[in-house]
């Protein structure tokens, strides 16, 4: 005789479906709060930093980066003596059409005010990190922080963060703006993840934000 063979009931089944559908829905959850908290992290980055640089200018009536008071030059004394360089105090942070990239890391970049940017807000007390530093801020997704004068068609003083997903960065545009790249006051350009300075001469807008899992955007907002 053969044996008896013993198989799952469809009450069984059932249970088990129920618990893996229980499962993937906490999953998918999960991602969306991690989402979520990225969005609200990068939409803080740039709310704060109008902040600090506002209030820098508040105090000592220039720009971070720009300011040409921050070093001692020859006989003036700067407020932070030689652990800084001067800008040159012409109200603007850098210049539109620098090229594609300008990292802050490189020696030969490390005095342009695109850079002292950061190492003025650091020493004036408005962003934390090592006052000896010239490097951008990491955003929430890996990419950085980067200023400039004129970007993407905006004009004066703007703010951008690189490495944006395309979920993340219609989110931002979305929130500070009208949700599309190639108008407003927040505007996006796709597939410049290491991009640095910004020109709609050499980087074209792009026409929507797509989520595809893999094309990644640089944001700029006017400050």
């Amino acid at each position: 005789m053969y044996a008896r063979q013993k198989g799952f009931t469809l009450v069984e089944i059932a249970i088990v479906l129920v618990i893996i559908g229980l499962l993937l829905g906490g999953v998918l959850k999960g991602q969306e709060l991690i989402t979520q908290a990225k969005i609200k992290n990068v939409a803080n980055d740039l709310n704060g930093m109008s902040a600090a640089v506002y209030g820098y200018q508040d105090r000592y009536k220039r720009f971070p980066g720009d300011d040409n008071g921050a070093a001692t030059a020859g006989a003036v004394v700067g407020r932070w003596g030689g652990t800084t360089a001067n800008g040159d105090g012409n109200a603007q942070v850098g210049a539109v059409g620098l090229g594609a990239v300008l990292d802050c890391s490189a020696g030969a970049n490390a005095a342009a005010e695109n850079c002292l940017f950061w190492q003025h807000l650091r020493l004036a007390g408005f962003i934390g990190g090592d006052t000896t530093n010239v490097l951008a801020p990491q955003n929430a997704v890996g990419g950085v922080l980067h200023v400039q004068n004129g970007a993407l068609g905006l004009t004066g003083l703007v703010l951008c963060s690189t490495n944006l997903p395309g979920k993340i960065a219609n989110a931002i545009d979305a929130q500070f703006d009208d949700g599309r790249p190639n108008a407003g006051q927040v505007r996006g350009i796709a597939g410049v993840a290491g991009a640095y300075a910004l020109d709609t001469a050499t980087n074209a807008l792009a026409a929507s934000y797509l989520d595809d899992g893999a094309t990644v955007y640089t944001v700029c907002k006017t400050l």
